[in-house]
């Protein structure tokens, strides 16, 4: 299997792991999941759906019903409703645990790191080490294609090549930070998503009562007294 293919396998097989569902809700919470890489059609998804099924790894509730792509003009939605089978699961489990070099590449990372809440301690490690080791060498031939560039070419293909030369560093950087919030035993199930600059940062400005922003990354209620809504002065 091809490593797009395993991309859109692994993200199937996750968001089913949570619940069933036809394939026109799949469809849009594949297309947030995997959003930042390329928007999927269902020429795409449909194909895939039907190898996990003939692998075992899906069942269709109801197989009798014929699939109908939904468009604007005939607006008919597929009626099957996809479930992970005992061996769907099991894949799906699988592949959670993989953290070899294929976990480490942009696509393939995106998709693990989404998955994290799910993932055992040891194997987020090793594929945020992995990922930060990828990215490093990156950046030295970044550093010594930038070098060069400033000799051979104008301005603007420099400036675009140290563009993509800072994007990687505040990768680094972030991973950086995940990293040290693992090894210090903090990370929550839902994983650090106040990581400033990380895929999937939620991070919202909480407004102080003199209107000033001030960067959190927690929307949890449960945080100190003064962080949540509705208290008093006093009590505060």
């Amino acid at each position: 299997m091809g490593r797009r293919s395993g991309v859109l396998e692994f993200a199937v097989l996750g968001l089913l792991h949570d619940a069933p569902m036809h394939g026109y809700e799949l469809r849009k919470r594949l297309n947030i999941l995997l959003g930042t890489f390329r928007a999927l059609s269902y020429g795409t998804l449909y194909p895939c759906l039907k190898s996990l099924v003939a692998q075992g790894f899906l069942v269709e509730d109801n197989p009798d019903v014929e699939y109908v792509p939904a468009t604007a003009l005939n607006g008919k939605r597929s009626k099957i409703v996809y479930r992970l089978s005992a061996e769907g699961k099991q894949r799906f489990e699988e592949l959670l645990a993989d953290s070899g070099p294929d976990a480490w590449e942009d696509e393939h990372f995106g998709v693990h790191f989404a998955f994290f809440g799910q993932t055992d301690r040891a194997v987020r490690m090793r594929v945020l080490e992995g990922r930060r080791s990828r990215l490093e060498e990156r950046l030295e031939r970044m550093r010594n294609s930038l070098a060069r560039a400033r000799e051979r070419f104008d301005d603007y293909t420099v400036e675009l090549q140290r563009h993509g030369l800072e994007s990687v560093e505040r990768e680094v950087r972030w991973l950086n930070e995940l990293i040290e919030t693992e090894r210090s035993n903090r990370t929550g199930r839902t994983g650090p998503a106040a990581a400033a600059g990380g895929p999937g940062s939620t991070a919202v400005p909480h407004k102080t009562s003199d209107g000033r922003g001030q960067e959190t990354g927690s929307s949890d209620p449960s945080g100190p007294p003064y962080d949540r809504p509705g208290r008093s002065a006093e009590e505060r």
